[in-house]
């Protein structure tokens, strides 16, 4: 019979402090999550030395927290993984140096995991994966299709070239004035409003499955400015409305498109945008009626959080994967780059 293992992941990439225990890579133990959205706020943005002032502050009591969670002892864990990069280079280099701590003092292996490979393994927490797969991941800083045949294998077959959709959506909240993070507030409004004004979509070149989002916003930073100086009057309802339909509608048609062209079995969303109810019933209706299964991870987990590191983690692990002490934070660490230095520890 199989041993259970248990994951210990740290994750302190940008504003959230968090930590988790995950099991066979699938089971949810203990999660903690303690943000930092409140210091931000009035910043309207994440500042980074604040950022890693209050994980140095908050990483020991969260993990203290978890291991009480869990009704477990470090030395009950099998290993200990934690966010590597991309992210902000000290919020980083807090939780790498606190796993590097941890395992060194416990004499536990240590796992590096990739941010964005965590997010689309988040997913696993809920239903178990069948490849070949396709991920759809949207935050903040990344807007990626990625086609995975197998774990720990990665391929990325559209990027944005410009902004990522979550970039987009708190530019465009800035602009209307909304609270940070603008993301969910716009995502509020806009199923309050009407699509009454036809912003661009950017498909880009034929058989392309890249991302643009800059043009976008600046389309619907001018309206306002236009409108503002000749005193229209834009209800910012729908404003958001005709933004997130422009928005989702090329996210959705194009991992669509995606799926059918590699002849997924899955479609799996990652990342915080994944939270988005525009996004959530746009793909629902593209994919319904199809054989290709979609997969949206609970609210809970499409933010930042440990417990997907853990489960990234879990993969790694069982893969025989093992960090050195030299393992630093990498702020702009690629999700190819990472997966290929896997596949050749194997």
């Amino acid at each position: 019979m199989t041993k259970d293992n248990y994951i210990l992941a740290i994750e302190t990439s940008c504003d959230e402090t968090a930590a988790a225990i995950v099991k066979n890579g699938r089971e949810l133990v203990a999660n903690v999550v303690a943000s930092q959205i409140e210091s931000h706020k009035r910043f309207g943005g994440v500042v980074p030395e604040i950022a890693s002032r209050h994980h140095i502050e908050q990483i020991t009591i969260t993990l203290e927290e978890t291991l009480s969670q869990a009704g477990m002892e470090i030395d009950d864990l099998d290993a200990i993984a934690v966010t590597e990069g991309p992210g902000l280079v000290g919020a980083l280099l807090v939780g790498v140096n606190t796993a590097k701590a941890l395992a060194f003092a416990k004499n536990k292996p240590l796992v590096g995991v990739h941010h964005i490979a965590g997010h689309i393994y988040a997913n696993r927490l809920e239903k178990e994966f069948e490849f070949p797969l396709l991920s759809l991941v949207v935050s903040g800083g990344h807007t990626e299709l990625i086609l995975m045949k197998e774990h720990g294998s990665f391929e990325v077959i559209g990027e944005t070239r410009d902004d990522a959709a979550g970039e987009a959506y708190d530019k465009v909240a800035r602009t209307l004035k909304l609270p940070y993070p603008g993301g969910p507030h716009i995502d509020k409004l806009a199923q309050e409003g009407d699509e009454t004004i036809d912003f661009p979509r950017a498909w880009l070149e034929e058989g392309s499955y890249d991302f643009s989002f800059s043009g976008l916003k600046s389309a619907v930073i001018n309206k306002l400015h236009n409108a503002k100086q000749k005193g229209d009057i834009l209800e910012d309802k729908n404003v958001a409305a005709s933004f997130q339909a422009s928005v989702v509608d090329v996210l959705s048609t194009k991992t669509y498109q995606a799926a059918k062209e590699y002849q997924v079995k899955q479609v799996i969303v990652a990342g915080g945008v994944a939270a988005n109810q525009g996004l959530r019933k746009a793909l629902a209706d593209k994919f319904e009626g199809e054989e290709i299964e979609l997969l949206i991870p609970p609210l809970k987990l499409c933010t930042d959080n440990a417990a997907m590191i853990a489960a990234a983690g879990a993969v790694a692990y069982q893969q025989g994967h093992r960090a050195g002490w030299d393992l630093n934070a990498n702020p702009s660490l690629s999700l190819e780059r990472y997966a290929n230095r896997s596949l050749k520890q194997s």
